[in-house]
């Protein structure tokens, strides 16, 4: 049987890092010497190549424009290897894992994200793990055809659908949770995959969709939040979308000024994205007379999205260039995902 491979994509972030043992300072390694930093890879049966971008970002200088070099990178190898792995800085992980999904249109093969807390150079790393198990999960084959086919977090022993991941713990080394989607797979001694909770794999051809509009902005309800704020956001010039994060189960003010301020902005063609603040749970616009308005003037729910993937959701639709009930309609419609049916 013909081994598989993969193909690593490095983007920059705490796992490709190695202290100078001179200055202590850190700097990216050079992934030839991949093997000889991380010995354990020797003994897997797979063809391993990599990739790394010229310039090492920190993910948080990550952007629409990273993610379209990272669609076009997998586009460009998609028949090369039997699957992908992107090492990344944790801190806007989840939002290019939303992205992704989307992106990649039909994807019949792993694409699997991971990172670390710790540099991969230092003794209690983190990254050693992640990076090993994320290769297998990425090589993982039955019946000579990829388990996973979907783009993914893996994080400290777990994987999780990458456009339900969130990063909760910036302390720990569980710094991933998927408060509204159960994992797909855990390591232990064995890797458990959960199949039952995996995609229904597309019958129709893998491409990409690059064109993401990010004239969005975010509008986060507190107690207190004024009027004159509200109104400035809502009418920043060339405003496409509007992701308003809510109370509870999608709650937000009843007075008479905020709720005209959203119905001017979506009768200007302004579109109002609901997501709850809470990390669990979902909403549902009319379980509450708090909600019930939102529902009335046209706000659309986000019902379990994360945040993360409500950002590159609302990116992607957008970028499409649909006409307004089209776009309203695929925000609500569960497309990979990300969204419960």
């Amino acid at each position: 049987m013909k081994k598989p491979s993969v193909l690593l994509i490095y983007t920059g972030g705490t796992i490709g890092m190695m202290q100078d043992p001179k200055t202590g300072v850190l700097k990216p390694f050079n992934f030839k010497a991949l093997t000889k930093q991380i010995p354990e890879l020797q003994k897997f049966d797979i063809i391993l190549s990599s990739i790394s971008f010229e310039k090492p970002i920190d993910s948080s200088n990550m952007s629409p424009e990273t993610w379209i070099e990272l669609a076009e990178i997998i586009k460009s190898n998609y028949d090369l290897y039997n699957g992908f792995v992107i090492l990344h800085g944790s801190d806007t992980m989840a939002f290019t894992a939303s992205a992704l999904s989307f992106m990649l249109q039909n994807l019949g093969k792993p694409v699997i994200l991971t990172g670390s807390q710790l540099p991969i150079g230092m003794i209690r790393t983190d990254g050693k793990e992640n990076l090993i198990t994320a290769i297998e999960i990425a090589a993982a084959q039955k019946n000579n055809k990829p388990i996973v086919k979907e783009v993914c977090v893996y994080f400290e022993y777990k994987l999780h659908r990458g456009n339900r991941t969130l990063k909760y713990n910036s302390a720990h080394f569980d710094a991933f949770k998927s408060p509204n989607y159960p994992a797909l797979a855990e390591a232990g001694v064995n890797i458990d995959y959960k199949t039952n909770y995996f995609l229904k794999p597309s019958k129709k051809q893998f491409s990409i969709q690059t064109q993401l509009d990010n004239d969005v902005v975010v509008l986060k309800l507190f107690p207190g939040l004024s009027k004159k704020i509200t109104l400035a956001i809502l009418n920043i010039p060339e405003i496409k979308g509007v992701i308003i994060e809510t109370f509870g189960a999608g709650n937000a003010s009843t007075q008479l000024w905020f709720i005209d301020a959203l119905k001017t902005a979506i009768n200007k063609g302004i579109i109002i994205y609901n997501v709850t603040q809470c990390p669990e749970g979902k909403v549902i616009q009319g379980m509450y007379e708090t909600s019930s308005h939102l529902k009335k003037i046209g706000v659309i729910s986000g019902q379990d999205i994360t945040f993360e993937s409500a950002i590159a959701k609302l990116m992607f639709v957008l970028g499409q260039k649909l006409s307004l009930e089209k776009s309203k309609k695929l925000l609500e419609t569960n497309l990979v995902g990300e969204i419960s049916e």
